[in-house]
């Protein structure tokens, strides 16, 4: 087989360049903003504060410790300050590989988010039914299985059917078989590798109706990438889309606590200054 029938095959099965999506959020808006790392109450609380004196509009927080990571008190102030300010929270679940005893992923990002073992993929349950008990209706998900279970579970009833199950960017997400493939495990937001050109973003979206959600300024553990200029372009062929901001030069931060609450506020805060420089570039496009 050469690669024009390659190609040919692809196109067969559906897997076609995509153009631009008119496909927006069930509010007709085409993108919105998430603010990562907000690790607990008074970080998004700091986010909060600076969205509302930037005049910046933030619709999701998501959260990288992890739900065994926070108390319910937490759990239940997040959600408060959500409710209150219209703000979607999304936690993470269980311990990963990166956490665990496993020496692979000490040297492999791409297995860092791995549940290792049954006692993981169960400790990943434990956390999302606490979680969904508590009134959470946002799971980050890092594991291509329990993502799977998670699917099953949603549509047997044991979970809430408008439970969110967004992928990690520890689950590689770089083409358009595997987005679709995501999608019909269960997820309901996206998250695709930091560094796909806009061409493969188009054809992700072409494949896929859930949000896609795009880190924009990249930690420097993912790329340390920072794509600003091409924010119109993503929305124009992936939204609905989310702009996630991280930043580079920024320590990694997992699992927070009080000794690290500073510094984890000082970064939420910085996230929505880069929040409000895109959104300048975006309202630019749109007075041009």
């Amino acid at each position: 087989m050469n690669l024009r029938e390659a190609h040919a095959l692809l196109a067969d099965r559906g897997f076609r360049p995509g153009e631009t999506s008119a496909a927006t959020f069930g509010d007709g808006s085409p993108y919105k903003v998430e603010i990562p790392s907000c690790e607990g109450p008074r970080v998004m609380a700091a986010v909060l504060e600076e969205a509302k004196t930037r005049g910046v509009t933030i619709h999701r927080v998501s959260q990288g410790s992890g739900v065994m990571m926070l108390t319910d008190a937490e759990i239940e102030e997040m959600l408060s300050l959500g409710a209150s300010s219209g703000v979607e929270v999304c936690l993470f679940l269980g311990p990963r590989g990166a956490w665990d005893i496993g020496g692979q992923a000490k040297v492999s990002a791409a297995v860092g988010g791995v549940a290792r073992g049954n006692e993981m993929v169960a400790a990943s349950l434990c956390d999302a039914f606490r979680a969904v008990e508590l009134g959470v209706r946002s799971l980050l998900v890092g594991d291509l299985g329990v993502l799977e279970i998670l699917g099953e579970l949603k549509i047997d009833g044991s979970l809430p059917s408008d439970l969110v199950l967004k992928t990690s960017v520890l689950m590689p997400l770089a083409n358009a078989p595997t987005a679709r493939l995501y999608e019909r495990l269960g997820a309901t937001s996206l998250n695709v590798s930091t560094d796909l050109p806009v061409p493969v973003l188009a054809e992700i979206r072409s494949v896929t109706s859930v949000p896609i959600d795009m880190y924009i300024e990249v930690p420097d553990d993912q790329g340390g990438h920072v794509r600003f200029y091409d924010v119109p372009e993503i929305v124009r062929v992936a939204a609905p889309v989310y702009l996630k901001m991280g930043l580079r030069n920024a320590p990694n931060i997992y699992p927070v606590g009080a000794h690290l609450s500073g510094t984890a506020e000082a970064l939420g805060r910085e996230r929505v200054r880069r929040a409000e420089l895109i959104l300048r570039l975006l309202a630019e496009q749109d007075e041009g």
